[in-house]
């Protein structure tokens, strides 16, 4: 088998992936940095023990012959899948023969996957450069592997995208090989779609966005076509085994002609658009019904004194919260994938316009009946939109909402306080006034009994006398006991007044604190707004 120069020396180093590409349109120091990229992503995104990896491949041939599958285990069975019986001579270092033995399949699926998305892809870095040298794919597929790989949390799901490269004329960067069934007329793209699966149906149901990135070839003259799918699991592996199975129609898997050959790639766009958009209802319907068991009783409940109601928490705020963040993301994911579609209908939409498409007589109208069936589902996901954007603004009234009985459960109870404060304060103030009582007779006899003690002692002795009243005594009682209540009277009032003025002088200067607070933000606004 002949093969050019340009693929020899690509292949030879295929481990530099994307510098080595045949197809130079891109500028070198891009595909520098997409090497870059993958230097630092490969730990978290492939995986390096042989024991863990798995790749299958699908390859088809006619729709009389069965299928050839295969799971891939190891870099040399790839090669050896691959028809790649080169050698390294330890000696020399030389490459020792054929790079390339087989030719392509009419169709080539490779499913690339870890499990799930938030797991390294069970394929090493050696395999993955292999696999992309070989088949010369176009190095922006890279940029959507990279959300997969090893993670906590679903990696870049704002990140959506479709890129195409085009060679049905020019050849130049595209080199023909006939003995592997390249013509070099061909075009390759790379987009990415999201979908959503329910994981857990049991009762609270638990759903997860999934993203799947699709590498497509194809051969215009050969008929030839390659698909790489990179996902989390192996669902659209399942999908496109039935598609192309035996139980599937005959026209999906029919590799006669390139004609035929097209029509079957389109039934795997088809398929794969239709993943991405049928599950959408029911998860949008899950969140309605998860925001009305939320919400109903904030709105259907009565909310009277006395009234038996839900009470809410701060809590259930964050609940609807989480919910309003989950239904952004359903509208953003579904407006990308809508912008996706669109890109993948213009594509095909403006392919039969190409003076080098030669295939646009036989598959005219089957392009426009795929542009069709695209619109219609970018009609139905934009009408998931408009549902989802209602639940928006559902979402956030109701909130507004609940957070108002949060406000009215923190009024009640205030009042609560209030009443239960104003009884402990009557019971206060009665108790304040018998202790002004007690105060003031205090303050009346307190000099009287203070006389009547001293006098009662030795320090002060009146003549004895039969007699039982003594007005001398009295009178000398009398002469102390009046001065020194008065004495005492009129310093419990001065103590008094100063205590009062300086209670109403601190209040005097917080009232005036409060209200330059107050004033100073007004101020700076007439400022700003006169400047």
């Amino acid at each position: 088998m002949q093969i050019p120069d340009a693929f020899q020396h690509s292949y030879e180093v295929f481990e530099t992936y994307p510098r080595n590409i045949c197809n130079h349109s891109a500028y070198p120091g891009i595909l520098q940095a997409y090497a870059t990229r993958l230097d630092a992503a490969a730990s978290r995104l492939l995986t390096e023990s042989e024991t863990e990896v798995s790749v299958p491949f699908r390859d088809l041939f006619s729709a009389s012959q069965d299928p050839d599958t295969h799971n891939i285990h190891g870099d040399d069975a790839l090669k050896k899948w691959l028809g790649d019986q080169s050698s390294i001579d330890p000696n020399t270092s030389q490459r020792n023969g054929m790079i390339a033995t087989k030719t392509d399949p009419k169709c080539r699926f490779i499913f690339l996957a870890g499990g799930n998305s938030r797991k390294p892809l069970k394929i090493s870095r050696r395999m993955l450069t292999r696999i992309l040298t070989y088949h010369q794919v176009m190095p922006s597929y890279l940029d959507f592997m990279f959300v997969f790989g090893l993670s906590n949390s679903a990696r870049e799901l704002r990140f959506s995208g479709f890129r195409q490269q085009t060679s049905l004329s020019d050849r130049a960067g595209n080199p023909a090989i006939p003995g592997m069934g390249r013509s070099g007329s061909s075009y390759q793209m790379c987009y990415n779609l999201k979908g959503v699966a329910c994981i857990v149906p049991k009762t609270p149901a638990q759903w997860s966005i999934q993203q799947a990135a699709i590498h497509h070839q194809f051969d215009i003259e050969e008929g030839t076509a390659l698909w790489i799918v990179t996902k989390g699991d192996l669902e659209i592996k399942n999908r496109v085994k039935a598609l192309t199975g035996k139980d599937g129609r005959p026209e999906d898997r029919a590799f006669e002609s390139p004609a035929e050959c097209l029509k079957s790639s389109l039934a795997v766009h088809l398929l794969l658009c239709r993943w991405s958009i049928e599950e959408w209802r029911w998860y949008i319907q899950h969140l309605e019904d998860a925001i009305e068991a939320e919400t109903d009783t904030a709105i259907h409940s009565h909310r009277g004194r006395g009234e038996a109601a839900r009470v809410y928490v701060p809590s259930d705020l964050q609940t609807l919260q989480d919910y309003q963040d989950k239904v952004n993301q359903t509208i953003m994911v579904l407006e990308a994938n809508n912008d996706v579609l669109a890109s993948l209908r213009s594509f095909y939409h403006a392919l039969p316009n190409s003076s080098a498409f030669t295939l646009k007589d036989t598959c005219g109208s089957d392009i426009t009946s795929f542009t069709k069936q695209v619109d219609e589902m970018i009609h139905d996901s934009s009408m998931q939109v408009s549902r989802a954007k209602l639940l928006i603004r559902i979402t956030s009234d109701r909130k507004d909402l609940v957070v108002q009985h949060l406000q009215t459960q923190a009024t009640q109870k205030m009042e609560d306080l209030t009443t239960s404060m104003h009884g402990i304060g009557v019971g206060s103030q009665k108790e304040a006034i018998i202790m002004r009582i007690i105060t003031a007779v205090t303050l009346v006899y307190l000099p009287g009994t203070f006389v009547s003690t001293l006098f009662s002692t030795d320090v002060i002795r009146f003549p004895e006398n039969r007699e039982t009243f003594s007005p001398t005594a009295l009178f000398r009682w009398l002469q102390v006991t009046f001065p020194l209540t008065i004495l005492t009277l009129i310093v419990a009032f001065i103590v008094f007044r100063l205590a009062d003025k300086r209670r109403k002088h601190a209040l005097s200067a917080f009232q005036d604190a409060e209200m330059a607070a107050v004033q100073a933000p007004a101020d700076q606004h007439i400022f700003l707004k006169g400047s």
